[in-house]
């Protein structure tokens, strides 16, 4: 017989069966998904020359490994002395989608990168010479092409519309085990990477190992909405955090390749650092955001439009500035020569520019970045400075400054500084002079954010530091 807390027992049994059945149907079904995207998903393998290693070396048995296995244990083994001339062939792996049935294919650049010999196997098993097109390393992109007629194709969609939470699905070759099919979820939009400033990528916890670089990130409609490039580890394997350029940037450069072999971006000419709490009230901002120009290249787009150091640039064109890395891949979205409006805070005003942008100089083209008197000393900060030479301003492009000769005791040894640092700039006023210097160290507030620019080695930034009662 069922007694009291039996039958409550057995109700809330139902109860959680109940959640976990209506949870399920809920959960998506990929199958139809995958049997009509699978198709246009290849998987590509590189062929690339490298030196001989040392036969001497304790050689593992590398036959029985995965070519991606493979070739990084003979990248480890050390080269034997006069070994040089000897070659012999390495391979790797990645994975791709064709975006037109007549062979144009797209993948990561670092998957074909100086391979010698490039090989797109199709679903079928059927295996293609591919010619690389054009790759663009700042975004991580390349096309290929393949001779064929009708292929299968993928379908595209807009990376725009992506939304955090809603499902994503990819398909790649992970350690070389064709057609892999992972899912997850849009983890954020919009992510900004180290050294990665011109992509706004799209973070996943969709499963990504070696081998799925290249491939497609879909949504629920069986539309590509990324290309999956990179993961966060700290073992080698996935631990939760994939990477994806958005479909929108990567179609956006396979289109300029396609047309003219390389991609033409926008440029600014300044470098910019992030606005901090203290930063920001120090330049009179309600709140931490915008990127704060901390120098201004010579001759650049950013200083025949009037832009100055220690400008916060809060918008562009009408698309809010909220951390500083949001600023160069929507500069570099631009078309050189376009008009871009952009809003500034400018010693407490706001303030709107037009500037006109300029192109993006080549990898390896050098941009310009934008007599001495006794040292003097300011007691409130600790240090002592003199005056810049004239050789020292024409080498650094400054009209004014001022260059640290010693750091003693005090602010300014707490905040980091050392001799040979050049300030330009002292809550929020110009320095052109040791005794304008000075002047306006004397006249700093207490318990305030005060900003101060700095040039160490020709690199720009500012720095916030207050001074106690």
């Amino acid at each position: 017989m069922f007694n009291r807390k039996t039958c409550l027992a057995f109700c809330a049994g139902l109860a959680l069966l109940g959640q976990a059945l209506l949870a399920h149907a809920d959960l998506p079904d990929f199958t139809s998904l995958v049997e009509k995207a699978s198709p246009a998903v290849v998987n590509i393998s590189t062929k690339q020359n490298v030196p001989v290693r040392s036969a001497s070396a304790q050689m593992p048995d590398l036959e029985g490994l995965p070519p991606i296995f493979r070739e990084f244990f003979e990248r480890s083994i050390p080269q034997a002395p006069g070994g040089r001339g000897q070659q012999r062939e390495a391979q790797s792996l990645g994975s791709g989608f064709i975006i037109s049935d007549d062979g144009y294919i797209l993948t990561n650049n670092h998957v074909v990168a100086d391979a010698d010999e490039i090989i797109v196997r199709l679903p079928d098993r059927s295996e293609l010479e591919a010619k690389l097109i054009g790759a663009d390393p700042r975004t991580d992109v390349a096309v290929l092409k393949v001779e064929g007629k009708g292929l299968p194709t993928v379908k595209l969609g807009d990376s725009s519309k992506l939304k955090v939470g809603e499902w994503v699905l990819a398909i790649g070759s992970p350690f070389g085990f064709d057609h892999t099919v992972t899912s997850g979820i849009v983890s954020a939009t919009g992510r900004n990477l180290p050294n990665d400033s011109y992509v706004p990528f799209i973070q996943t916890d969709v499963a990504i190992n070696p081998g799925n670089s290249g491939g497609p990130l879909f949504n629920l409609g069986g539309e590509v909405v990324g290309i999956n490039s990179q993961i966060f580890t700290r073992s080698g394997g996935f631990m939760g955090l994939s990477f994806a350029i958005p479909i929108d940037v990567a179609m956006d450069v396979a289109e300029q390749l396609r047309a003219t072999g390389k991609v033409n971006r926008g440029w600014l000419g300044v470098v910019i650092q992030e606005v901090n709490k203290d930063l920001a009230e120090s330049f009179g901002l309600e709140r931490p955001a915008g990127a704060l120009v901390a120098q201004v290249l010579d001759g650049g787009p950013a200083a025949k439009g009037g832009l100055r150091v220690g400008d916060v640039i809060l918008s562009l064109n009408g698309k809010p500035i909220v951390m500083s890395a949001d600023l160069p891949h929507l500069v570099g979205s631009l078309k050189p020569g376009s008009k871009a409006k952009m809003e500034v805070v400018r010693d407490g005003d706001r303030k709107t520019l037009n500037v006109a942008i300029g192109a993006l100089p080549e990898e390896g083209e050098e941009v310009a970045a934008s007599g001495s008197g006794p040292a003097k000393s300011s007691n409130r900060l600790g240090v002592k400075v003199t005056e810049l030479t004239a050789e020292q301003k024409r080498n650094l492009d400054l009209q004014g400054g001022v260059v640290i000769t010693e750091v003693m005791d005090g602010p300014a040894a707490m905040i980091g500084l050392r001799p040979g640092d050049v300030i330009t700039h002292l809550n929020n006023q110009a320095i052109n002079s040791a005794s304008t210097f000075g002047k306006v160290a004397e006249q700093l507030p207490k318990n305030r954010s005060v900003s101060m620019r700095v040039l160490r080695q020709g690199r720009a930034s500012f720095i916030t530091f207050k001074l106690a009662e």
